[in-house]
């Protein structure tokens, strides 16, 4: 006979618990989810630009597109700047990432893209040539967002030039947010023309263009509240000393 105890036995849990490695990967996944989410929005205009660059290369030149033939320079300059600026921008916003020096090096190359993507962009919106619905409307919110985006990259890098990090990072999502307009204006164009049953005249067309940029911008102010309330005073002091150690490196 066995001599009773008096403890019993813990039930079998047939889960498997949770490993570091398990959290680990899970979390990886987790911080993916927006770059790729970035980068799928911005894949139609990038096959856009792709396709229009095989036209130039190609000398495919129609009604529809003489206009970038007669000023080919500035948008071959704009089509691979904003090509690279978005593809590589998105990564960025990797918080794993972020904290090694790719960020940096990779910071180098989107800011000399991200100014020369907004002012060939400036460039061609005085193109004599454009659509019969780019009025004028929409020529002054390409120049507004266009100037916005170099103001919002010169800000970002002043502010990493003196340490401050987290205002780097708001003007960098910002123009990062301008940047990828082209990408809601993907769905916001095309909800117009669902909704206006046709072709939208100029008015309309500037307002569902100026709902991209919109949408975009208020995303990211979203973004860069939660992400300024996420972080402390301790997250920002040693934020500044990685800025500076940078500074120096």
């Amino acid at each position: 006979m066995t001599r009773a105890t008096g403890r019993t036995r813990a039930p079998h849990n047939p889960r498997t618990p949770r490993t570091p490695r398990t959290r680990r990967s899970r979390s990886t996944r987790r911080e993916w989810l927006a770059p790729s989410g970035l980068i799928l929005l911005c894949l139609v205009p990038i096959a856009a630009g792709a396709s229009r660059l095989g036209q130039l290369t190609a000398g495919a030149e129609t009604s529809d597109n003489e206009r970038f033939f007669d000023s080919p320079v500035p948008v071959i300059a704009h089509i691979v700047s904003v090509t690279v600026y978005c593809l590589l921008g998105a990564l960025q916003f990797v918080p794993s990432l972020r904290r090694r020096p790719w960020h940096r090096r990779v910071g180098r190359v989107l800011l000399p893209a991200g100014l020369l993507a907004a002012s060939t962009g400036l460039w061609m919106a005085f193109s004599p040539a454009l659509p019969s619905h780019d009025g004028g409307a929409l020529l002054v919110l390409r120049i507004v967002f266009g100037t916005s985006m170099i103001a919002s990259l010169v800000l970002g890098f002043l502010a990493i030039r003196r340490g401050d990090v987290r205002v780097h990072s708001a003007w960098m999502t910002r123009a990062y947010a301008i940047a990828l307009g082209a990408g809601t204006q993907v769905f916001t164009g095309l909800v117009g023309a669902i909704l206006l049953g046709g072709e939208p005249d100029a008015l309309a067309w500037a307002v569902l263009m100026g709902a991209g940029w919109v949408i975009n911008l208020a995303v990211a102010e979203v973004v860069i509240r939660r992400r300024v309330a996420g972080s402390g005073p301790a997250s920002r002091t040693s934020g500044r000393s990685a800025a500076a150690s940078a500074r120096l490196s």
